[in-house]
Protein backbone atom coordinates (compact mmCIF):
# COMPACT_ATOMS: atom_id res chain seq x y z
CA UNK A 1 0.00 0.00 0.00
CA UNK A 2 1.69 3.22 -1.19
CA UNK A 3 1.81 5.76 1.95
CA UNK A 4 0.17 8.72 2.25
CA UNK A 5 0.90 11.76 2.51
CA UNK A 6 -1.20 13.93 5.77
CA UNK A 7 -1.00 17.66 6.22
CA UNK A 8 0.96 18.69 9.39
CA UNK A 9 -2.56 19.66 11.11
CA UNK A 10 -3.54 15.45 10.99
CA UNK A 11 -0.38 13.99 12.16
CA UNK A 12 -0.01 16.58 15.10
CA UNK A 13 -3.54 15.59 16.77
CA UNK A 14 -4.39 12.53 19.03
CA UNK A 15 -7.22 10.50 18.32
CA UNK A 16 -10.15 11.03 21.06
CA UNK A 17 -9.11 9.07 23.90
CA UNK A 18 -12.73 8.74 24.61
CA UNK A 19 -13.51 7.46 21.19
CA UNK A 20 -9.93 5.05 21.20
CA UNK A 21 -11.83 3.91 24.72
CA UNK A 22 -14.83 3.82 23.43
CA UNK A 23 -13.29 1.35 20.20
CA UNK A 24 -11.20 -0.92 22.62
CA UNK A 25 -14.03 -1.87 24.35
CA UNK A 26 -16.02 -2.61 21.12
CA UNK A 27 -13.05 -4.55 20.26
CA UNK A 28 -13.01 -6.78 23.37
CA UNK A 29 -16.57 -6.89 23.84
CA UNK A 30 -16.02 -8.41 20.26
CA UNK A 31 -13.48 -11.02 21.42
CA UNK A 32 -15.61 -12.36 24.22
CA UNK A 33 -14.72 -10.15 26.67
CA UNK A 34 -17.86 -9.33 29.05
CA UNK A 35 -16.47 -5.44 29.64
CA UNK A 36 -18.40 -2.80 32.39
CA UNK A 37 -18.04 0.16 30.12
CA UNK A 38 -17.68 2.78 32.22
CA UNK A 39 -16.66 4.87 29.15
CA UNK A 40 -19.32 6.29 27.02
CA UNK A 41 -20.36 10.24 27.71
CA UNK A 42 -23.46 9.07 26.33
CA UNK A 43 -27.38 8.62 28.24
CA UNK A 44 -28.36 4.96 28.28
CA UNK A 45 -31.70 5.87 27.65
CA UNK A 46 -33.36 5.87 24.55
CA UNK A 47 -34.79 9.17 22.88
CA UNK A 48 -38.22 10.15 23.96
CA UNK A 49 -41.16 8.65 21.90
CA UNK A 50 -42.64 12.37 21.07
CA UNK A 51 -39.23 13.23 19.59
CA UNK A 52 -39.09 10.54 17.41
CA UNK A 53 -42.44 11.10 16.48
CA UNK A 54 -41.82 14.79 15.39
CA UNK A 55 -39.21 13.23 13.22
CA UNK A 56 -41.25 10.69 11.42
CA UNK A 57 -43.85 13.76 11.10
CA UNK A 58 -41.03 15.39 9.19
CA UNK A 59 -40.18 12.89 6.78
CA UNK A 60 -44.21 12.18 6.20
CA UNK A 61 -44.07 16.24 5.39
CA UNK A 62 -41.15 15.87 3.18
CA UNK A 63 -38.65 17.84 5.03
CA UNK A 64 -35.86 15.74 3.54
CA UNK A 65 -34.40 18.19 1.36
CA UNK A 66 -31.54 20.58 2.18
CA UNK A 67 -32.41 23.35 4.37
CA UNK A 68 -30.70 26.48 4.62
CA UNK A 69 -27.03 26.54 6.10
CA UNK A 70 -28.26 27.92 9.62
CA UNK A 71 -31.16 25.78 10.02
CA UNK A 72 -34.88 25.66 9.76
CA UNK A 73 -37.07 29.03 11.01
CA UNK A 74 -38.68 26.31 13.67
CA UNK A 75 -35.29 25.28 14.88
CA UNK A 76 -33.89 29.07 15.34
CA UNK A 77 -37.10 30.42 16.56
CA UNK A 78 -36.89 26.90 19.32
CA UNK A 79 -33.37 28.17 20.20
CA UNK A 80 -33.92 31.88 20.37
CA UNK A 81 -36.38 31.33 22.56
CA UNK A 82 -34.32 28.88 25.34
CA UNK A 83 -31.43 31.16 25.07
CA UNK A 84 -34.02 34.35 26.21
CA UNK A 85 -35.11 31.88 29.37
CA UNK A 86 -31.09 30.84 29.89
CA UNK A 87 -29.83 34.34 29.73
CA UNK A 88 -32.20 37.04 29.44
CA UNK A 89 -30.89 38.14 26.31
CA UNK A 90 -32.64 38.21 22.41
CA UNK A 91 -30.30 36.49 20.30
CA UNK A 92 -31.72 36.93 16.57
CA UNK A 93 -31.45 34.29 13.70
CA UNK A 94 -28.03 36.05 12.45
CA UNK A 95 -27.12 34.98 16.14
CA UNK A 96 -27.54 31.16 15.72
CA UNK A 97 -25.51 28.65 13.86
CA UNK A 98 -26.79 25.23 13.80
CA UNK A 99 -24.91 22.18 12.80
CA UNK A 100 -24.12 18.40 13.45
CA UNK A 101 -23.51 18.40 16.88
CA UNK A 102 -21.88 20.96 19.05
CA UNK A 103 -18.67 19.05 18.68
CA UNK A 104 -18.65 20.26 14.96
CA UNK A 105 -20.09 23.24 15.61
CA UNK A 106 -16.58 24.16 18.63
CA UNK A 107 -14.55 23.00 15.99
CA UNK A 108 -15.73 25.60 12.72
CA UNK A 109 -15.53 28.46 15.49
CA UNK A 110 -12.06 27.97 15.81
CA UNK A 111 -11.54 27.11 12.50
CA UNK A 112 -12.77 30.46 11.53
CA UNK A 113 -10.92 32.49 14.25
CA UNK A 114 -7.56 30.67 15.34
CA UNK A 115 -4.40 30.37 12.96
CA UNK A 116 -0.69 30.47 13.42
CA UNK A 117 0.57 32.88 16.52
CA UNK A 118 -3.06 32.56 18.36
CA UNK A 119 -3.61 31.57 21.89
CA UNK A 120 -6.34 29.70 23.34
CA UNK A 121 -6.76 29.54 27.21
CA UNK A 122 -7.97 25.92 28.18
CA UNK A 123 -8.26 25.61 32.18
CA UNK A 124 -7.37 21.91 33.00
CA UNK A 125 -8.92 19.28 33.42
CA UNK A 126 -10.75 19.66 30.09
CA UNK A 127 -12.75 18.14 27.56
CA UNK A 128 -10.34 15.80 25.01
CA UNK A 129 -10.97 17.59 22.04
CA UNK A 130 -10.49 21.01 23.19
CA UNK A 131 -6.36 21.37 22.89
CA UNK A 132 -6.37 19.22 19.64
CA UNK A 133 -8.87 21.37 17.97
CA UNK A 134 -6.84 24.52 18.88
CA UNK A 135 -3.78 22.70 17.66
CA UNK A 136 -5.75 21.71 14.32
CA UNK A 137 -6.00 25.03 13.17
CA UNK A 138 -2.28 26.15 13.90
CA UNK A 139 -3.21 27.70 17.04
CA UNK A 140 -1.15 27.21 20.41
CA UNK A 141 -3.31 25.73 23.28
CA UNK A 142 -2.33 27.57 26.52
CA UNK A 143 -3.05 24.79 29.10
CA UNK A 144 -4.08 26.78 32.38
CA UNK A 145 -3.96 24.01 35.44
CA UNK A 146 -6.85 24.03 37.93
CA UNK A 147 -6.69 21.91 40.64
CA UNK A 148 -9.19 19.79 42.69
CA UNK A 149 -8.59 22.39 45.55
CA UNK A 150 -10.62 24.99 43.49
CA UNK A 151 -12.82 22.83 42.42
CA UNK A 152 -11.44 22.25 39.08
CA UNK A 153 -12.71 25.61 37.91
CA UNK A 154 -10.50 28.40 36.27
CA UNK A 155 -9.86 31.50 39.24
CA UNK A 156 -9.75 35.29 37.82
CA UNK A 157 -6.12 35.03 39.31
CA UNK A 158 -5.08 32.24 36.68
CA UNK A 159 -7.25 33.68 34.43
CA UNK A 160 -5.53 36.94 34.71
CA UNK A 161 -1.75 35.20 34.47
CA UNK A 162 -2.60 33.41 31.12
CA UNK A 163 -3.56 36.08 28.97
CA UNK A 164 -1.36 37.87 26.60
CA UNK A 165 -1.70 39.87 23.97
CA UNK A 166 -2.17 36.64 21.59
CA UNK A 167 -4.94 35.65 23.17
CA UNK A 168 -8.22 35.10 21.38
CA UNK A 169 -10.24 32.47 23.49
CA UNK A 170 -10.46 31.38 26.70
CA UNK A 171 -12.85 28.07 26.93
CA UNK A 172 -15.05 27.65 30.22
CA UNK A 173 -16.92 24.37 30.07
CA UNK A 174 -20.12 24.32 32.90
CA UNK A 175 -21.28 21.70 33.66
CA UNK A 176 -17.62 20.31 33.18
CA UNK A 177 -16.81 17.41 31.57
CA UNK A 178 -14.68 15.50 33.72
CA UNK A 179 -15.64 16.66 36.78
CA UNK A 180 -19.28 17.85 36.68
CA UNK A 181 -17.93 20.98 38.53
CA UNK A 182 -20.21 24.11 37.91
CA UNK A 183 -19.26 27.99 38.01
CA UNK A 184 -21.60 30.13 40.48
CA UNK A 185 -22.92 33.28 39.32
CA UNK A 186 -19.83 34.82 41.65
CA UNK A 187 -17.48 33.24 40.23
CA UNK A 188 -18.79 33.84 36.56
CA UNK A 189 -18.84 37.39 37.51
CA UNK A 190 -15.23 37.62 38.47
CA UNK A 191 -14.08 36.28 35.63
CA UNK A 192 -16.03 38.89 33.55
CA UNK A 193 -13.97 41.48 35.44
CA UNK A 194 -10.87 40.11 33.99
CA UNK A 195 -12.26 40.06 31.21
CA UNK A 196 -13.49 43.53 30.86
CA UNK A 197 -10.13 44.71 31.63
CA UNK A 198 -8.56 42.55 28.24
CA UNK A 199 -11.17 43.16 25.62
CA UNK A 200 -9.34 41.42 22.85
CA UNK A 201 -10.16 38.02 24.76
CA UNK A 202 -13.50 36.19 23.75
CA UNK A 203 -15.20 33.45 25.41
CA UNK A 204 -16.37 29.54 23.87
CA UNK A 205 -18.83 28.49 26.50
CA UNK A 206 -20.21 25.04 25.87
CA UNK A 207 -22.70 24.36 27.92
CA UNK A 208 -24.03 21.01 26.41
CA UNK A 209 -24.58 19.63 30.12
CA UNK A 210 -26.39 22.12 31.48
CA UNK A 211 -29.62 20.47 31.58
CA UNK A 212 -27.82 17.95 33.57
CA UNK A 213 -27.12 19.34 36.95
CA UNK A 214 -27.61 18.28 40.84
CA UNK A 215 -28.03 22.13 42.09
CA UNK A 216 -31.50 23.21 43.60
CA UNK A 217 -31.20 26.36 40.91
CA UNK A 218 -30.57 26.39 37.11
CA UNK A 219 -27.32 26.38 35.98
CA UNK A 220 -25.46 29.87 35.76
CA UNK A 221 -24.74 31.38 32.81
CA UNK A 222 -22.10 33.98 31.90
CA UNK A 223 -24.11 35.81 29.65
CA UNK A 224 -26.91 36.35 32.59
CA UNK A 225 -24.23 37.64 34.86
CA UNK A 226 -22.45 39.89 32.17
CA UNK A 227 -24.75 40.12 29.40
CA UNK A 228 -22.46 43.30 28.31
CA UNK A 229 -19.72 40.51 26.69
CA UNK A 230 -23.07 39.55 24.46
CA UNK A 231 -20.76 39.78 21.24
CA UNK A 232 -17.42 38.33 23.19
CA UNK A 233 -19.40 34.98 24.31
CA UNK A 234 -19.73 32.07 21.51
CA UNK A 235 -22.47 29.62 23.83
CA UNK A 236 -22.26 26.39 22.27
CA UNK A 237 -25.15 23.78 23.51
CA UNK A 238 -27.11 20.72 21.73
CA UNK A 239 -29.57 18.06 22.38
CA UNK A 240 -27.33 14.79 22.96
CA UNK A 241 -27.18 14.61 26.07
CA UNK A 242 -30.21 16.55 27.71
CA UNK A 243 -32.77 14.53 25.35
CA UNK A 244 -30.47 11.10 24.75
CA UNK A 245 -30.16 12.09 21.60
CA UNK A 246 -25.88 11.55 20.83
CA UNK A 247 -26.89 9.64 17.20
CA UNK A 248 -28.60 12.71 15.95
CA UNK A 249 -26.31 15.08 15.50
CA UNK A 250 -27.21 18.13 16.35
CA UNK A 251 -26.07 20.99 18.03
CA UNK A 252 -25.95 24.72 18.02
CA UNK A 253 -24.22 28.13 18.72
CA UNK A 254 -25.00 31.74 19.84
CA UNK A 255 -22.97 34.26 19.61
CA UNK A 256 -21.55 37.30 17.70
CA UNK A 257 -22.96 37.72 14.04
CA UNK A 258 -19.94 38.16 12.10
CA UNK A 259 -18.68 35.11 13.56
CA UNK A 260 -21.51 33.22 13.29
CA UNK A 261 -21.86 34.08 9.36
CA UNK A 262 -18.02 32.99 9.09
CA UNK A 263 -18.71 29.37 11.00
CA UNK A 264 -21.90 29.56 8.20
CA UNK A 265 -19.65 29.65 5.16
CA UNK A 266 -17.37 27.19 6.82
CA UNK A 267 -20.53 24.69 7.12
CA UNK A 268 -22.04 25.87 3.91
CA UNK A 269 -18.35 24.49 1.69
CA UNK A 270 -17.99 21.25 4.00
CA UNK A 271 -21.58 19.84 5.17
CA UNK A 272 -24.01 22.22 3.44
CA UNK A 273 -26.13 22.19 6.50
CA UNK A 274 -27.57 20.05 8.93
CA UNK A 275 -29.37 16.76 9.28
CA UNK A 276 -33.16 18.14 8.34
CA UNK A 277 -34.95 15.02 10.42
CA UNK A 278 -33.00 16.01 12.99
CA UNK A 279 -33.39 19.64 13.07
CA UNK A 280 -37.44 18.76 13.31
CA UNK A 281 -36.83 16.69 16.34
CA UNK A 282 -34.19 18.79 17.92
CA UNK A 283 -36.76 21.73 17.72
CA UNK A 284 -39.45 19.55 19.45
CA UNK A 285 -37.15 18.45 22.12
CA UNK A 286 -36.47 21.71 23.18
CA UNK A 287 -40.25 22.96 22.88
CA UNK A 288 -42.21 20.03 23.32
CA UNK A 289 -42.32 18.15 27.14
CA UNK A 290 -39.60 18.38 29.12
CA UNK A 291 -40.58 15.53 31.72
CA UNK A 292 -37.54 13.52 30.37
CA UNK A 293 -34.88 16.18 31.40
CA UNK A 294 -36.33 16.19 34.78
CA UNK A 295 -37.04 12.25 35.46
CA UNK A 296 -33.72 11.30 33.67
CA UNK A 297 -31.81 13.72 35.72
CA UNK A 298 -32.85 12.43 39.06
CA UNK A 299 -32.06 8.82 37.51
CA UNK A 300 -28.65 10.26 37.71
CA UNK A 301 -28.48 12.15 40.82
CA UNK A 302 -29.41 8.28 41.92
CA UNK A 303 -26.48 6.50 40.06
CA UNK A 304 -24.15 9.46 40.81
CA UNK A 305 -24.39 8.62 44.60
CA UNK A 306 -24.24 5.04 44.35
CA UNK A 307 -21.22 5.20 42.32
CA UNK A 308 -19.66 7.75 44.93
CA UNK A 309 -20.35 5.85 47.58
CA UNK A 310 -19.38 2.56 46.21
CA UNK A 311 -15.97 4.15 44.65
CA UNK A 312 -15.43 6.51 47.94
CA UNK A 313 -15.12 2.90 50.14
CA UNK A 314 -12.67 1.66 48.07
CA UNK A 315 -8.49 2.04 49.69
CA UNK A 316 -6.76 4.73 47.14
CA UNK A 317 -9.51 5.77 45.57
CA UNK A 318 -10.77 9.20 46.13
CA UNK A 319 -13.73 10.04 44.17
CA UNK A 320 -15.38 13.89 43.83
CA UNK A 321 -19.02 14.53 43.82
CA UNK A 322 -19.82 16.22 40.48
CA UNK A 323 -22.37 19.11 40.94
CA UNK A 324 -23.43 18.23 36.93
CA UNK A 325 -22.65 16.21 33.97
CA UNK A 326 -22.95 12.33 34.25
CA UNK A 327 -19.29 11.73 35.50
CA UNK A 328 -17.51 10.96 38.23
CA UNK A 329 -13.47 12.06 38.24
CA UNK A 330 -11.45 10.05 40.66
CA UNK A 331 -8.69 10.47 42.08
CA UNK A 332 -6.27 7.42 42.25
CA UNK A 333 -2.82 8.79 43.13
CA UNK A 334 -1.94 6.71 45.98
CA UNK A 335 -2.09 3.58 43.53
CA UNK A 336 0.88 5.46 41.48
CA UNK A 337 3.85 3.22 42.66
CA UNK A 338 1.99 -0.03 43.70
CA UNK A 339 2.69 -3.41 42.37
CA UNK A 340 0.79 -5.80 40.67
CA UNK A 341 0.62 -9.42 41.28
CA UNK A 342 3.26 -10.25 38.57
CA UNK A 343 5.40 -7.34 39.86
CA UNK A 344 4.80 -4.88 37.27
CA UNK A 345 4.44 -1.39 38.53
CA UNK A 346 1.56 0.52 38.18
CA UNK A 347 3.81 3.97 37.44
CA UNK A 348 0.95 6.52 35.59
CA UNK A 349 -2.89 6.47 35.72
CA UNK A 350 -2.83 5.10 32.66
CA UNK A 351 -0.98 2.07 33.55
CA UNK A 352 -4.02 1.75 36.70
CA UNK A 353 -6.84 2.40 34.00
CA UNK A 354 -5.16 -0.40 31.94
CA UNK A 355 -4.71 -2.73 34.91
CA UNK A 356 -8.51 -2.15 36.03
CA UNK A 357 -9.36 -2.80 32.47
CA UNK A 358 -7.44 -6.52 32.38
CA UNK A 359 -8.15 -7.30 35.88
CA UNK A 360 -11.11 -6.10 36.90
CA UNK A 361 -12.58 -5.86 32.88
CA UNK A 362 -14.12 -2.57 33.95
CA UNK A 363 -13.21 0.32 31.17
CA UNK A 364 -12.51 3.93 32.40
CA UNK A 365 -10.25 6.77 31.21
CA UNK A 366 -6.51 7.66 32.29
CA UNK A 367 -6.94 11.82 34.29
CA UNK A 368 -4.16 12.64 31.84
CA UNK A 369 -6.13 12.31 28.64
CA UNK A 370 -7.97 15.23 30.44
CA UNK A 371 -5.06 17.26 31.14
CA UNK A 372 -4.71 15.86 35.40
CA UNK A 373 -2.83 12.98 36.19
CA UNK A 374 -3.38 10.86 39.02
CA UNK A 375 -7.34 10.57 38.25
CA UNK A 376 -9.29 8.52 35.88
CA UNK A 377 -13.06 9.35 34.75
CA UNK A 378 -16.19 7.25 35.12
CA UNK A 379 -19.41 7.70 33.33
CA UNK A 380 -22.54 7.03 35.28
CA UNK A 381 -25.02 7.35 32.57
CA UNK A 382 -25.82 3.15 33.07
CA UNK A 383 -26.98 0.91 34.77
CA UNK A 384 -26.95 0.57 38.82
CA UNK A 385 -26.08 -2.62 38.31
CA UNK A 386 -23.01 -2.31 35.86
CA UNK A 387 -22.12 0.25 38.18
CA UNK A 388 -22.59 -1.94 41.53
CA UNK A 389 -20.75 -4.49 39.70
CA UNK A 390 -18.12 -2.21 38.16
CA UNK A 391 -17.12 -1.19 41.77
CA UNK A 392 -16.81 -4.53 43.32
CA UNK A 393 -14.28 -5.65 40.45
CA UNK A 394 -12.53 -2.73 40.66
CA UNK A 395 -12.15 -3.16 44.52
CA UNK A 396 -11.08 -6.75 44.33
CA UNK A 397 -8.50 -5.73 42.02
CA UNK A 398 -7.08 -3.03 43.99
CA UNK A 399 -7.10 -5.18 46.72
CA UNK A 400 -4.53 -7.31 45.24
CA UNK A 401 -2.25 -4.80 44.67
CA UNK A 402 0.72 -4.53 47.15
CA UNK A 403 1.40 -0.58 48.02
Amino acid sequence: MSPVALAARVTRMRESPSVAAAQRVRELKAQGRKILDLTVGEPDFDTPEHIKAAAVEAMDQGLTKYTPVNGIPILREAITKRMRAKTGLDHESNRITIGGGAKQVIFLALMATVESGVEVIVPAPYWVSYPDMVEAHDGTAIIVDCPESENFLLTPERLEAAITPNTRWVILNTPSNPTGAIYSAEQLANLAEVLDRHPHVEVLSDEIYDEISYLDAPVPNLLSVAPHLQDRVFLTNGVSKAYAMTGWRLGYGVGNPELVGAINKLQSQSSSCPSSISQAAAAEALTGDQSFVTESVASYCHRRDVAFELLNAIDGLEPVLPQGAFYLFVGCSSLIGARTADGTVLSSDQDIVLYLLDHASVATIQGSAYGADGYFRVSFATSENVLRSAASNISTAISALTR
